[in-house]
């Protein structure tokens, strides 16, 4: 390479790196698409090699050194095999030597990648020649030089852990753990204590020439690396990096000295004292994985709990002074590490630590603070809750006496306090982000979030329940009372249409409704029916409860039946219910066909009478918990309360046509219950599941006719299907499956008799899109030859060349095809040997040519294009 050439790969790079203009050699314009295939010839082959360091040593352009760094990395890894170990050692020392000269005056987009080279050369060549294990040993006198080395050092060092840490595409599994292996027991060790021993010397100011800029730079780094080193992957578990929360740490036992050190966690937070974020996050960060090395690391448990008494101490201090939780990054980790702690520990060892009860009436402070000041804190309440379920889910396994005189009664009473403050921050949000007219998030909408919290509820909540639950039926009553006023006075007319005050006091209530259900849902989805629960009389706080949440339920539909949709309520509080009958059906539903009696649908038959005609023996325990959780409830018996929530789900298919979220919510429901053993016999038993069999339309349910609706037809289809073909299921819903299919037949028959130009017309694309979505939904409720053998004689011969007349006509527009070749796929599908004919009939051969006529009409049209 000479002069010439090297301005016209400047020239390539400023063109491909920021838009500049650039011309050939004929004075053609280079446009950047050309400029980037013009560079990528440098990464063709191994010959390239030379011009790369050419440009490295002549270029003054940060772009074409990027380029040559990059295409160097790119050569060594995919023609490793090429070059002698020399060559290799010769490559390594002269990346290192370009750094050490030029590194400080290079753009760092720059310098990472050739570090990024080095550490690659260095973990390809690891077991080549024992120079590339000495790369630790060579990084230490960049540490020994000037500020700016000393920076560009520890950069090396991290870059150095990742690559030796992470997996290289390429090589196996079995090579990149046998290397890794190694430089855990060779280097690692060495590099964590180079990064802590840097953080030591920033403490104590014995790097003297920096300046507070280069000061930040060296703290940054040195406590990424000391994070990246404890989570080194050490015993080859792989954790899916995508979880934030971390496992335990399978620190070597070499490493002990250092991690049992108390100057390490004081040094750890006195650096995240002193500092602000990111330097202090990352502090805290390498706090929590310090917390959670493993038990077995400490000689003794009294060494443990030395070690667990410092960090309680570091936290009670954190705690007391409220040390940078004013910044949100270094609060999440603080919320992390509190949330880390009894994962890590035993709760009769916190119990025992030295001063736990203030450490534990710190944390409910800070928790209650949190919740109340929930706008800045969404991300990070879970982990508060995660602490308090953890430590309540802990207390049958403690004896009283164990540890802090009366912890079990300081717990209950925190507990209480952290509960009844959620309650109540969570319903003054509902006004906050009214008034703040968008400014701030609903968490309501936050459904990550929400999932996480309401996951963490039913443990702590039931550890009090009694009080917990009358807290929430204070709040309750009064808003149901409120909101069934409102309702009485706003008739049939629609919410939106009322006075604007109006309008936000329904709000208000439905918001603060909403987050009631939501607790109620996912308090009644916590009952256990383990042995060591049942006698506590829980089952009636159960059924308090659900009695609220039911009769809003009932009030809400009242209301959108009678105004026929028009009164319509929130849709977040419609989820609510949604997700609270959810719940109800997992835990109060499986046991639904043990206590019926003939199946009737009304309230007016005692539980008692039901049990005695259907049992013989004495009813068990579950049964027992099950009649009085009935009785509590004073709603009718089971079969009156399976009524009220499938009739709920018909309305809402009927009247919520154009949400899609809480369409495919309800169908989801309806699923659950058609896929459970009781509750699916108990669903043939309903007037409202037989009218949903018989009006599967669009002119009964429009839901089906909204184009985004399109794949919750397969569901709703599948759900139908799936009851219909049910043992008994013909017979109790008075419908065979030919009257089922008729709708779909007829809508096949009038498109069938249509010429090919008429087909491709836009009116036909729906019906086609409907239908291939409903029977693919019918067929994936065919579980045997019966059943498949119903649908092909349906479908064959009169409507099966219908399919490949429309891949023929429809082949160029996505959705008709996709949902075509999505049915064709579930209908060919040979699950459970459904698929199996009597030897003497031609139907497999017939059901494979009317398939092949459809690939081929698809194929022949692609091909033609």
């Amino acid at each position: 390479m000479d002069s010439t050439q090297l301005a016209q790969v400047e020239s390539l790079c400023e063109t491909l790196y920021t838009g500049a203009a650039s011309a050939s050699e004929s004075g053609e314009p280079i446009n950047r698409q050309e400029a980037q295939a013009r560079l990528l010839s440098l990464q063709s082959s191994a010959e390239y090699i030379p011009q790369c360091q050419y440009i490295l040593d002549h270029s003054n352009s940060h772009y074409a050194r990027l380029v040559a760094s990059n295409s160097l990395t790119e050569l060594i890894t995919t023609h490793w095999n090429n070059f002698t170990v020399q060559q290799r050692i010769d490559i390594r020392n002269y990346i290192l030597g370009y750094l050490a000269n030029t590194g400080p005056s290079l753009q760092d987009f720059v310098v990472m990648s050739l570090i990024k080279l080095v550490c690659r050369i260095t973990k390809l060549g690891w077991f080549d020649d024992p120079t590339h294990r000495e790369l630790a040993d060579d990084v230490t006198k960049f540490l020994q030089a000037t500020v700016d080395h000393c920076i560009l050092g520890l950069k090396i060092l991290n870059q150095l852990v990742d690559e030796l840490n992470i997996p290289t595409s390429g090589r196996t599994l079995t090579q990149h753990r046998k290397t890794s292996v190694s430089f855990r027991d060779v280097c690692l060790f060495k590099v964590f204590q180079l990064g802590l021993t840097t953080l030591k010397q920033l403490q104590t100011r014995q790097i003297a020439t920096a300046d507070p800029r280069q000061e930040a730079i060296l703290g940054e780094q040195a406590l990424a690396l000391t994070v990246r080193c404890l989570n080194f992957d050490f015993i080859g578990t792989n954790p899916d990096e995508s979880t934030e929360d971390v496992g335990t740490i399978q620190a070597p036992t070499s490493w002990r000295s250092v991690l049992q050190d108390p100057a390490t966690i004081e040094l750890l937070f006195d650096f995240y004292a002193n500092t602000e974020p990111p330097r202090s996050s990352k502090a805290m960060e390498a706090v929590i994985l310090l917390c959670s090395v493993r038990r077995s690391l400490f000689p003794s448990d009294k060494d443990r709990a030395a070690f667990l008494g410092r960090l309680m101490t570091g936290i009670r201090e954190l705690l007391s002074n409220q040390t940078g939780l004013q910044h949100q990054d270094n609060y999440h980790q603080f919320c992390r590490l509190l949330g880390r702690l009894k994962a890590n520990y035993q709760l009769s060892e916190l119990v025992k630590a030295e001063g736990y009860l203030e450490w534990l009436e710190l944390a409910s402070s800070f928790t209650v603070q949190s919740i109340r000041n929930w706008q800045y804190s969404t991300n990070s309440i879970h982990y508060l809750l995660a602490l308090w379920g953890r430590l309540v889910a802990a207390v049958p396994y403690v004896r009283p006496d164990t540890g802090a005189r009366g912890h079990v009664q300081a717990l209950e009473k925190q507990v209480l306090t952290v509960v009844e403050a959620y309650i109540e921050s969570m319903l003054g949000s509902v006004e906050t982000v009214l008034m703040s007219d968008g400014a701030l998030e609903d968490p309501l909408e936050d459904d990550g979030s929400l999932k996480e919290q309401l996951d963490r509820l039913p443990v702590i909540c039931r550890f009090q329940y009694g009080p917990v639950a009358n807290i929430i039926l204070t709040k309750f009553d009064p808003l149901l009372s409120s909101y069934r006023e409102m309702m009485a006075h706003l008739g049939s007319s629609s919410t939106k249409n009322a006075p604007s005050e109006v309008v936000h006091k329904v709000a208000v209530v439905e918001g603060q409704l909403t987050w009631l259900t939501y607790m109620v849902g996912t308090i009644v989805g916590g009952h256990s029916w383990s042995s060591a629960h049942m006698a506590d009389g829980e089952e009636t706080i159960d059924a308090s409860l659900s009695r609220r949440a039911l009769q809003l339920a009932q009030g809400v539909d009242f209301r959108l039946t009678q105004s026929n949709g028009v009164g319509r309520s929130d849709p977040k509080l419609e989820l609510a219910l949604l997700y609270y009958f959810q719940n109800f059906r997992r835990v109060y539903m499986f046991m639904w066909d043990q206590v019926s009696g003939s199946g009737s649908s009304g309230g007016s038959v005692g539980m008692v009478g039901m049990m005695a005609s259907k049992l013989d023996s004495a009813p068990s325990a579950k049964q027992k918990v099950y009649q009085r959780m009935f009785e509590h409830l004073a709603m009718g018996d089971h079969t009156a309360v399976a009524n009220l929530i499938v009739t709920k789900v018909g309305n809402n298919l009927k009247f919520w046509p154009e949400e899609q979220d809480l369409v495919g919510k309800t169908l989801e429901l309806l699923l659950d219950m058609a896929g459970g053993y009781s509750s699916s016999k108990l669903l043939l038993t309903l007037d409202t599941v037989k009218f949903l069999a018989r009006h599967h339309t669009e002119d009964h349910f429009p839901f089906l006719a909204v184009p985004c609706n399109a794949r919750h037809r397969t569901t709703f289809h599948a759900t139908l299907a799936r009851l219909l073909l049910s043992p008994g299921g013909e017979d109790k819903l008075g419908l065979t499956f030919d009257q089922f299919l008729e709708p779909i037949v007829n809508a096949i028959s009038q498109l069938g008799a249509l010429s090919s130009a008429d087909l491709r017309n836009e009116a036909a694309r729906r019906p086609l899109i409907g239908i291939f979505r409903d029977l693919r939904g019918i067929a994936a409720s065919l579980h045997n030859r019966r059943t498949y053998g119903m649908l092909f004689d349906i479908l064959h011969p009169q409507h099966l060349p219908l399919l490949s007349k429309v891949a023929d006509a429809w082949y160029d527009q996505p959705d008709v095809i996709i949902s075509l070749l999505r049915f064709m796929q579930e209908f060919c599908h040979n699950k459970a040997n459904r698929v199996n004919f009597d030897q003497s009939s031609a139907n497999g051969i017939l059901l494979y040519r009317a398939t092949s006529e459809v690939v081929c009409a698809f194929g022949r049209r692609l091909l033609s294009m």
